[in-house]
């Protein structure tokens, strides 16, 4: 069945599967394969709303990283529209990563305070020792957490203070969008993020088979229409991240 070796090679494939890759593989077009991927993604999603990362004893590395193409490698009329400010040039994750748990990303506009700090208190538990870097936006947290910075212009590591853990997902999404999905339009971003986290949180204690049949058992009752994809349509799938519906090169 196409659409299991499909959902399989997505499964497990670490920096991901092109819909190129799918086409060649399957004997079906580009465009199939990157509606069928796409779909896949939406049965990859962690319904982690509700519940919050740490708690008493845990730690929680907390970062921001920015998506987008250098301006070097863009079209004159793309170069000529930028600003200057990569909290508006560039998509903006934020990342919450328990140390020996599970990740989650969250796409802001930006990576002020009022953005930032409700979405900590909304993924982490109160009470958790919180780790970042030196950002202003996280200043005011430890009223709410064992808060510890790291300034990474002073030192990157001081004792288990640091924000590494989070960097290494980060390498993994950035090598995975660069390496193998090239350019990935903003509003579609967080279905990639929906799935290099589903493999990393799901990487220890599972092999390659309980890892699809997890998979699989997400499947039922997502369902997703090409016009909810394309934005043609309301869809409760379908985000922007307000950075413009324009491609991205990475």
């Amino acid at each position: 069945d196409k659409w299991m070796t499909a959902f399989w090679m997505l499964c497990n494939c670490k920096n991901g599967v092109s819909s190129m890759e799918i086409h060649r593989t399957l004997g079906i077009t580009q465009k199939s394969a990157w509606f069928m991927l796409q779909r896949l993604r939406l049965a990859m999603q962690d319904d982690f709303y509700g519940s919050k990362l740490g708690g008493k004893d845990r730690e929680v590395e907390v970062d921001e990283t920015f998506i987008g193409g250098k301006a070097r490698n863009m079209h004159k009329h793309r170069r000529d529209a930028l600003t200057g400010r990569i909290d508006d040039d560039k998509t903006v994750v934020v990342g919450f990563m328990e140390r020996g748990g599970r990740v989650r990303t969250e796409i802001v506009q930006q990576r002020r305070k009022f953005n930032t700090q409700p979405l900590v208190r909304e993924h982490v538990e109160a009470g958790t020792a919180l780790l970042t870097d030196a950002l202003k936006s996280y200043i005011g947290l430890d009223k709410y957490y064992e808060h510890e910075v790291i300034d990474h212009a002073v030192e990157y590591v001081r004792g288990k203070v640091h924000t590494n853990t989070i960097e290494n997902f980060w390498s993994l999404v950035k090598r995975q969008l660069h390496g193998t999905y090239i350019s990935v339009e903003p509003f579609h971003l967080y279905r990639y993020l929906d799935e290099q986290m589903f493999r990393f949180n799901n990487r220890k204690n599972m092999n390659d088979g309980q890892r699809f049949e997890l998979g699989m058992s997400q499947v039922v009752g997502n369902r997703l229409t090409y016009s909810e994809l394309t934005g043609k349509s309301d869809s409760p799938h379908h985000e922007t991240t307000g950075t413009g519906e324009t491609e991205v090169p990475f």
